[in-house]
């Protein structure tokens, strides 16, 4: 039997009815695959002398290891006992851990990294969740997406706020729209606000144009190697701009518009060469905002609103 390891969350946080991670488990499982769980604790790497490498290898090496427990997913989650095997022992590894990007995590991808170069299919790609903001890696596409400036000085922030009347603020370390800030040329203190989003000039932070039509939805589309599988659109709720479904943005289903597909199809040469299996891209009003590869999320919402068996098609496409 094939084995999946998943580096997650601490398991006993994560919401069966909600979790794409949960709903990626439970379909592996439904292939017949035996599922793994680990955090980002359990991952280590040692020098090994010869005679502890596998095959017919002279000198040292170094060998890349995990302290893992089996799950069992129906009707959620049951646990063996822990074992200590190194990486190569599964098919595949998926890199779910939620975001921040810290320290931790950022040492947990060159681990998996190490692994990768061993032969471990790793997703998403180690070196891609290092290198692929989820704010800074869309101006790939600038052309696709609303008037954007990176900056940190307060004079380059204000004038861009100036000249577009309204404005988004992103946090580039920030998730699930937190610390998203709507401003605008009027909006009083505005310079206050830009020093203290931008820690003082310390800390470069993105600011958009803002979209109105995020009124009507911003569209999370999953992408698995490339090709868009499932869509859902998320409608701001309760007078709030975010539409986030952690700060209240109400779920619906949604179909792709040609101008989405357009999208899709000039992201999907870089995701497929630089190891981007899963991925969720941002859509407001046609224009890209952000391309999430860290651990996306909304197959769940995909699953319910649309009826479509999502994780299965996204397990089928690793397996073939």
């Amino acid at each position: 039997m094939a084995s999946q390891l998943f580096v997650i969350d601490p398991i006993a946080r994560l919401n069966p009815a909600k979790d794409s991670s949960v709903a990626l488990m439970q379909a592996a499982q439904r292939a017949g695959e035996q599922v793994w769980v680990c955090t980002l604790a359990d991952l280590s790497a040692a020098d090994l002398t010869a005679a502890e490498l596998p095959g017919p290898v002279a000198g040292r090496g170094h060998g890349t290891w995990v302290t893992a427990t089996p799950v069992i997913c129906e009707p959620w989650y049951g646990l063996g006992e822990p074992q200590r095997l190194p990486l190569e022992s599964f098919a595949h590894v998926w890199m779910r851990k939620d975001p921040p990007v810290d320290e931790a995590y950022l040492y947990a991808t060159h681990l998996l990294e190490l692994a990768e170069r061993q032969g471990v299919r790793v997703l998403n790609s180690p070196a891609a969740l290092r290198a692929w903001n989820e704010k800074l890696s869309a101006l790939r596409w600038s052309h696709l997406m609303a008037p954007t400036l990176v900056a940190s000085r307060v004079e380059a922030l204000a004038a861009f706020t100036a000249e577009h009347r309204e404005v988004v603020l992103k946090p580039l370390g920030g998730r699930a729209g937190q610390g998203v800030v709507f401003a605008s040329a009027s909006t009083p203190g505005l310079r206050a606000l830009l020093e203290l989003v931008t820690a003082m000039e310390s800390l470069p932070v993105m600011v958009q144009a803002f979209l109105p039509g995020v009124s009507a939805g911003d569209k999370r589309i999953l992408l698995v190697d490339g090709e868009p599988l499932g869509a859902v659109n998320r409608v701001p709720s309760g007078g709030e701009f975010r539409s986030n479904l952690a700060v209240g943005g109400q779920p619906e289903a949604t179909n792709l518009t040609d101008q989405e597909r357009h999208i899709c199809a000039e992201l999907a040469p870089a995701l497929k060469a630089e190891g981007l299996f899963f991925v969720g891209i941002d859509v407001i009003d046609g224009r890209l905002s952000e391309i999430n590869v860290t651990s996306p999320t909304g197959v769940r919402e995909v699953e319910r609103l649309g009826g479509i068996p999502l994780a299965d098609q996204v397990i089928e496409r690793l397996l073939v």
